[in-house]
């Protein structure tokens, strides 16, 4: 579904905390990866998803307390009632996450042998790593490469970074070593980000454009935006700095 533009985030080892905590199974989807996205229902993307109580979702709720334990002391999470979700429709009408109401309208016009079950997990469920990065220089390069406005939110990365050097795809040469994002975070970046065709989904809209993928596929080996691993536990805040040690 749509994502959110955050001013601060939790930098967990399970990931960004209250991030991608429910997801929807489909009985025709592959067992590998069974859940039922933007693949099936373009539409999807222009669902958007708030917690209920957004001050319990920001935050590990003893966060405070644990950091004057030191370090090795993880701070625990909001109960799951807490955590619930509500969704709005493209065309604003609201549902709890767990309305089964919510899935008819998701299978709505998709073929009729998708079964939907609704997952919660108590942390991101995410496609391979629990931390992924993207430059804005690399959506403005793929736009300069497709001659198409490259919307940097198509590439649903967890933080967004801009690049001293100003080059597109710098973030490559990230992978292997470890950035510090702010005051406490470290993050090992372990991996380039192999794309799907989630990349040609405009998020305003849900239109295709497949030469953004395919730009990806023929001059990038099929990646953009790099993935990690959380070292150090902390808050990350919009407009901190990022050093690479």
């Amino acid at each position: 579904m749509r994502g959110e533009e955050l001013d601060e985030l939790f930098a967990g080892y399970a990931g960004v905390y209250g991030d991608r905590l429910f997801a929807f199974e489909s009985s025709v989807s592959p067992r590998g990866f069974p859940f039922f996205t933007g693949r099936d229902q373009r539409q999807m993307i222009r669902y958007r998803a708030r917690f209920r109580n957004p001050e319990k979702a920001a935050r590990p709720i003893n966060l405070g307390e644990a950091e004057k334990l030191g370090s090795g002391a993880n701070p625990i999470s909001a109960d799951a009632s807490e955590l619930m979700v509500d969704v709005e429709t493209p065309n604003g009408k609201p549902f709890a996450i767990d309305d089964p109401a919510l899935i008819d309208n998701l299978r709505a016009d998709v073929d009729g042998k998708h079964v939907l079950k609704l997952l919660r997990s108590d942390k991101a469920i995410t496609d391979c790593r629990p931390f992924s990065i993207f430059s804005v220089q690399s959506a403005k390069k793929l736009g300069e490469e497709t001659a198409i406005g490259v919307d940097k939110r198509r590439f649903r990365a967890n933080v967004y970074v801009d690049l001293a050097s100003g080059n597109g795809f710098g973030e490559n040469e990230f992978v292997g070593r470890s950035l510090r994002i702010g005051a406490k975070v470290v993050i090992a970046v372990t991996d380039r980000d192999p794309r799907c065709m989630m990349i040609t989904l405009d998020p305003d809209t849900a239109e295709k454009s497949p030469a953004i993928l395919k730009a990806v596929a023929q001059a990038h080996e099929g990646m953009a935006g790099v993935y990690g691993a959380v070292l150090a536990e902390g808050m990350i805040r919009k407009g901190d700095s990022v050093e690479l040690l």
